[in-house]
């Protein structure tokens, strides 16, 4: 079985960038202290859209998602985040070719 990954675009509510990118770092610190299984975790602005953000994410599997999906500075996100996004948009990835940090990969 392979990775795990998705692809996120959040279309925030106007003026709510801030807001939603320190509730993000939050966030991370518990993806960083708490999740082995998050393999990559990486949130981008877009250049020339203030109000969009992307992410990426890259999982050793589903189980690891699904670890990622019941911790609690995740589900804080999740509910918090409604009051910041406008709009988004998931996309399921399934891995067939490309370059891994080492390890990344089974």
């Amino acid at each position: 079985m392979g990775n795990f990954a998705l692809f996120v675009r959040f279309t925030l509510r106007e003026g709510m960038g801030d807001a939603f990118d320190m509730l993000v770092k939050e966030t991370e610190a518990g993806i960083r202290a708490h999740e082995p299984g998050t393999l990559v975790y990486a949130c981008h602005t877009v250049e020339g859209t203030p109000d969009e953000r992307i992410f990426f994410e890259i999982y050793t599997d589903r189980a690891a998602f699904d670890e990622h999906e019941r911790q609690p500075h995740t589900i804080r996100f999740l509910s918090e985040r409604t009051r910041y996004v406008e709009k988004t948009e998931v996309d399921w990835l399934e891995t067939y070719a490309g370059k891994y940090p080492h390890g990344a990969t089974k």
